[in-house]
C-alpha cells in the first residue's frame, strides 16, 4: 500500500471518528419531558396547537408529550427524573410527593376553582346530606384534589375519614362505578364533574365554596429550576397567553378540547371550563398556606405517613 493512500485511510478514519463524537452533540436537541392528564387544559391547547415547540425553538430544545391517568403518578415520574416539567395538577398532590421525600420546585400556580370539583350523588339517592355519608361507600381519586375536599366536607358535617368507606378510582373507574351504582357518591373535577351532570342524571352534594380552594400548580425539579430557568421562563409566559386566550374564546377552546376530553361535547366543555379560573400566576411563598393545611388535614385522618412542611419546596421566579 502506498504512503498516499495510507495517508488517505487514517485521514478518513479520522475524520469518521470526530464525526461520531460530533454527530450527538450537532443533531440532538435538548428534550423538555412534560407530563400531563386530560384535565391539563391549558397544557393540552400548547399541546394541540404546536405553540410551545415554537416558543422554545430559539433554545434549541424539542418536547416529548406524556400523558398519565391522575396527578399522583405523574409527580411520581417528576421525582425519579422520568420527566422533567409537569403539567398542573391539584393542590394536594405536592403534598404527597413531599412526603415522599420529592425536591419539587413550583414554578407557576392556577388561581383557586373551588366550584371545579364535587362531591355528587344519584338523583334519586337517600343521600341528602353531607352526614348521611356516614358508612357508605364513596368513590375518590388518592391524593387529588377532590381528595381533600372529602376530608374538609367530612370535618364539617362532624364525621372523619374512618366513618366512609372510600373506594380509591381513576377518574374513569369512579365514573364507572357512579353510573353502574356500585358507589353511593363520587368526588370529581372538570371536566369529568360536567360530563356526569349532563350525561347523568345526579346532584351536587357539596362543591369545594368554604371548604377547598382547589388551586392547581405546576411543577418541576429543585434542580431543573436551577439549571433551565430560561426554558421555565417560556413555559411560564406560554401558559399566561394561552389562559387568557381560553378565557376570551371559550367556545373556540371548548371545540379544540372537545375531542381531547373524550368527544365531549364543545357545550359541556364550555361549562366545565367556566368553573376553572385558567389565571396564571406566580407562586407567593405565603399562598401556600392553603398547602400546610391540606398536609395537616392528610396527617390528621392518617393518610400521610409524615408531617409535611408545605413551605420546604422551591419556588421558581422570573430573573
Amino acid at each position: 500500500m502506498s504512503n498516499t493512500h495510507s495517508k488517505r485511510s487514517t485521514l478518513i478514519a479520522a475524520s469518521l471518528a470526530i464525526g461520531l463524537l460530533v454527530a450527538p452533540l450537532t443533531e440532538a436537541a435538548e428534550q423538555l419531558r412534560i407530563g400531563y392528564q386530560k384535565s391539563s387544559t391549558l397544557i393540552s391547547l400548547l399541546k394541540s396547537q404546536g405553540t410551545l415547540e415554537k416558543a422554545l425553538a430559539d433554545q434549541d430544545i424539542t418536547i416529548s408529550w406524556h400523558e398519565f391517568p391522575n396527578g399522583q403518578p405523574l409527580l411520581e415520574a417528576l421525582n425519579v427524573g422520568n420527566i422533567d416539567l409537569s403539567a398542573d395538577v391539584a393542590d394536594t398532590v405536592p403534598v404527597f410527593a413531599q412526603a415522599a421525600g420529592a425536591d419539587l420546585a413550583y414554578f407557576a400556580q392556577e388561581a383557586p376553582s373551588p366550584s371545579a370539583q364535587a362531591i355528587i350523588v344519584r338523583e334519586d339517592s337517600p343521600i341528602k346530606t353531607l352526614a348521611d355519608l356516614k358508612g357508605k361507600k364513596v368513590a375518590v381519586t388518592k391524593a387529588a384534589g377532590v381528595h381533600y375536599l372529602l376530608i374538609a366536607a367530612l370535618n364539617k358535617a362532624g364525621l372523619t375519614f374512618s366513618d366512609i368507606e372510600p373506594a380509591y378510582l381513576t377518574p374513569a373507574d369512579g365514573r364507572a362505578a357512579f353510573e353502574n351504582r356500585k358507589v353511593d357518591a363520587w368526588v370529581t373535577w372538570e371536566p369529568f364533574l360536567s360530563g356526569a351532570q349532563q350525561q347523568l342524571p345526579t346532584r351536587i352534594l357539596a362543591d369545594g365554596k368554604g371548604l377547598a380552594d382547589y388551586q392547581r400548580y405546576y411543577l418541576t425539579s429543585a434542580k431543573f429550576a436551577k439549571s433551565h430557568p430560561q426554558v421555565l421562563q417560556t413555559v411560564f409566559a406560554e401558559l399566561v397567553k394561552t389562559g387568557d386566550w381560553l378565557r376570551a374564546n371559550p367556545r373556540q377552546a371548548a371545540e379544540i378540547l372537545g375531542p381531547l376530553w373524550g368527544n365531549l361535547d364543545p357545550a359541556i366543555v364550555e361549562k366545565a371550563n367556566a368553573k376553572r379560573s385558567y389565571q396564571v400566576r406566580l407562586v407567593q411563598p405565603d399562598s401556600l398556606a392553603e398547602q400546610q393545611k391540606i398536609a395537616d388535614a392528610f396527617y390528621g385522618a392518617s393518610l400521610l405517613p409524615t408531617s409535611v412542611d408545605a413551605r420546604e419546596v422551591s419556588i421558581w421566579s422570573p430573573q
